[in-house]
């Protein structure tokens, strides 16, 4: 944030998204850890991010990567111990840098106590109440309850024993089979959530982001999915009066924040989740899949904007993350925006025109008002791998999508930190191989390789944040169109600081009166070049066609 901002934190924040199993390997049994964690720390303070966001870390079988938890209130040993995590939490502090946890609450692992129970107890069993078991259609029960299609693609029953060998009741699974839904009908599930979250709140936890936020009410009457109909388990009103416990919860604890993962494409539903009583920030999803084009870019950040306006909410901006395709491999493509619908295999790349891109888009979100999310590799330039061989793909939505969707493995390979061939520093030297296998054309880009190459993507993205942090009209605030010609974005955000980004085929003159503050790439005798974009600062702000604030 910068030095001015007095303003909450996760208004105006950078915040790096962690894979913990892909960021650094401390015990050299190829999965990354909490130790990796630490040992990397520097680099993350280097970068001047404000705080750090850990995808799940809990105990877990592992059946979707960690996001199946047997329990909320520990650490998986295969990323440390629970004492480990609190010393990471208070070493981030000492650094400058705020912590945030993910928390799955739509589901569980099959594996959790309470799920365990209930398979146990057979009919009648209390904790099945917890969850959403139901008889199955048909004189036998042998159909399912209902033929609604999973996140991940397929079937979201599952048919169980009884305690005597006999078929018995269906459970739902939104996701993969070994990821029951809980029944949030229930108020032991609703009080045991408000108690996870103070659980880590104690523990000096700054947010908490929330996973598949919209999906926890469902429809108990199980109607099918019709296109006339409310959906039966997207974004229910009932899931509001969760969050207003949730938000009491956080505003029992100084300059806590509620984050929410929530894919909508209606933007007044989604603003809904950000009312002053609900959660604080959510992800911006319509940005992120936005296509490399000028206008759809500036529809989207205005349509953003204006629907975070009315609820006093800020504005998050995303390029990346754990689920998606990296940018730097979108970007490079004839069709850049992305969708989990049009994700296939042996789609060209063109990677130099996606860095480039890349490069531009980096200066664009981390100057647009609000908050700036980087996913880990990110500022490495690091790129979609996409010849991950079947037999080590380990993502549930390649199988279950019949190995039509290529799953997203590839947004997760283990990051490169120094040497010339794989592990590239992941982990020590004679540990076992990284759970997925790194390109070995990845060492020109570790962190190693780049650290005072000023042409790199990480020197961009530190060169970036430092003056974002240092800069009192950046972060959080407001927003200013200037007049730009086609295919041009043109803003100001006061203070005389200006941001260009040329989408265009063609270059365009650069401002006469601007102090060249830094560029994604080189310039054209005077020109901004295609794909680039530059941060400018001038004596005061120039004349606009319109402002948006936050």
């Amino acid at each position: 944030m910068s030095t001015a901002d007095s303003g909450p934190w996760w208004r105006g924040a950078v915040i790096y998204q962690v894979y913990p199993r892909s960021f650094a390997d401390g015990n050299g049994d190829g999965i990354g850890d909490i130790a990796g964690i630490r040992s990397r720390l520097d680099h993350l303070a280097a970068l001047g991010v404000d705080a750090i966001w850990f995808s799940p870390w809990y105990p877990s079988p592992m059946a979707d990567a960690g996001y199946d938890v047997s329990d909320y209130r520990d650490i998986d040993p295969v990323f440390g111990s629970l004492a480990e995590a609190e010393a990471l939490i208070s070493e981030a502090h000492a650094l400058g840098i705020r912590t945030i946890v993910d928390v799955v609450p739509n589901h569980c692992s099959d594996a959790h106590p309470w799920f365990q129970a209930a398979l146990a107890g057979g009919p009648g069993a209390p904790e099945r109440d917890l969850f959403w078991f139901r008889p199955g259609r048909g004189p036998n029960g042998d159909q399912r309850p209902t033929d609604w299609v999973g996140e991940f693609g397929g079937e979201t029953w599952t048919r169980t024993t009884n305690p005597d060998g006999t078929p018995g009741d269906w459970y739902l699974h939104l996701f993969a089979p070994q990821q029951p839904d809980f029944n949030w009908d229930h108020p032991r599930v609703r009080a045991e959530f408000e108690d996870i979250l103070r659980f880590w709140f104690d523990r000096g936890v700054d947010g908490i982001r929330i996973d598949s936020a919209g999906l926890l009410v469902k429809d108990g009457t199980l109607p099918e999915v019709r296109p006339d109909q409310p959906h039966p388990f997207h974004d229910l009103d009932g899931v509001h009066d969760i969050y207003r416990g949730w938000r009491r919860v956080a505003d029992s604890y100084p300059d806590r924040a509620l984050i929410g993962e929530v894919w909508l494409p209606d933007r007044q539903r989604f603003a809904n989740y950000l009312r002053p009583d609900e959660l604080h920030a959510a992800f911006n999803f319509d940005f992120l899949g936005c296509a490399w084009d000028a206008s759809a870019l500036r529809e989207s950040i205005d349509g953003t904007l204006s629907a975070h306006a009315p609820v006093g909410a800020p504005a998050t901006w995303v390029l990346s993350n754990h689920d998606v395709t990296r940018h730097v491999t979108r970007y490079g493509r004839a069709d850049t925006t992305f969708s989990f619908a049009a994700k296939r295999e042996g789609i060209p790349t063109d990677l130099e025109l996606g860095t480039r891109r890349a490069r531009a888009a980096a200066l664009l979100s981390l100057s647009l008002p609000g908050a700036a999310y980087v996913y880990q590799g990110e500022e490495l330039g690091l790129y979609e791998v996409e010849d991950i061989p079947y037999a080590l793909r380990q993502d549930p939505m390649w199988e279950r999508s019949g190995r039509v969707d290529p799953g997203r493995d590839g947004c997760r390979v283990p990051l490169p930190w120094t040497g010339d061939e794989p592990p590239f520093g992941f982990s020590p030297d004679g540990s076992a191989a990284p759970w997925l296998p790194q390109p070995a054309d990845w060492k020109d880009r570790t962190a190693r390789a780049q650290t005072g190459d000023a042409a790199s993507m990480l020197e961009l993205y530190r060169a970036a944040i430092a003056i974002r942090r240092a800069d009192p009209a950046l972060g959080d605030g407001e927003l200013t169109w200037l007049p730009a010609p086609d295919g041009v974005l043109a803003f100001s955000r006061g203070g005389g600081f200006r941001c260009l980004v040329n989408l265009s085929d063609t270059p365009v003159a650069m401002p006469a009166d601007g102090e060249l503050l830094l560029a994604s790439g080189p310039l054209d005798d005077g020109l901004l070049p295609s794909d680039t974009a530059v941060w400018l600062r001038t004596a005061g702000s120039p004349a606009a066609d319109g402002a948006v604030r936050t």
